[in-house]
Parts: structure tokens; C-alpha cells; sequence
């Protein structure tokens, strides 16, 4: 049987282990790329599945001042899918990552 010393120190690696892989989540969720499109694609913004936007395209075809309600409606559209799409691919990310930990269930690990 096992003390509780050696019970307490395999609890700690453990912890360590999980923190590890956390961290190696969160950098890969940063190198991960979405794209978010609005407007049949006129306007894009990518972005990582961390939700770090990297850039935002406008189709030059909407840049008229008469047009510009709906542009900004459609830049704040792109954002939110680009928004989703990150969601979407980070927890499908953190899902693989935490199949193979034994978790109690309803357990949630910290994003």
C-alpha cells in the first residue's frame, strides 16, 4: 500500500503534467487559424482559435460612404462568425487534449 507522502507527490506530478499540457494547449490554440466571412466573403477576418485577430480584409467594392452602416454591419458579422469558428476549433483542441485524463465527471478544466 502506498503512503501518503507517495500518494501526495504522484498527485503533484500529476497536476504538473496536466498544467503542462495546458500550456501546450493554449500555444497551439494560438497557432491555429479561423477565418470569419461576412457579405457572401466581402469581408473576412482571421483570426486564432485563441480569438487573436491577425487581420481583416474589405472587399473594395464597399467602400462608399453611402455604404457604410452596412459595412460596419458586416465587419461586426465577420468578426462574430471568425469569433465562433475560434470557439468551435478550440474546444474541439482542449476535447482531444482532455480525452485521456481521467477527470471526474462534470470536472472543467480552466480555458
Amino acid at each position: 500500500m502506498k503512503s501518503m507522502e507517495e500518494m501526495m507527490k504522484a498527485a503533484q506530478e500529476a497536476a504538473q503534467q496536466v498544467q503542462t499540457q495546458m500550456e501546450e494547449a493554449q500555444k497551439k490554440l494560438d497557432s491555429l487559424e479561423v477565418e470569419g466571412q461576412a457579405g457572401g466573403g466581402l469581408v473576412k477576418v482571421k483570426a486564432t482559435a485563441k480569438g487573436r485577430i491577425l487581420s481583416v480584409s474589405i472587399d473594395d467594392s464597399l467602400m462608399k460612404a453611402d455604404e457604410k452602416q452596412m459595412l460596419e454591419d458586416l465587419v461586426a458579422a465577420a468578426f462574430n462568425d471568425a469569433r465562433n469558428r475560434a470557439d468551435t476549433v478550440s474546444s474541439e483542441e482542449m476535447g482531444k487534449m482532455t480525452s485521456g485524463m481521467q477527470l471526474p465527471p462534470g470536472f472543467k478544466l480552466p480555458f
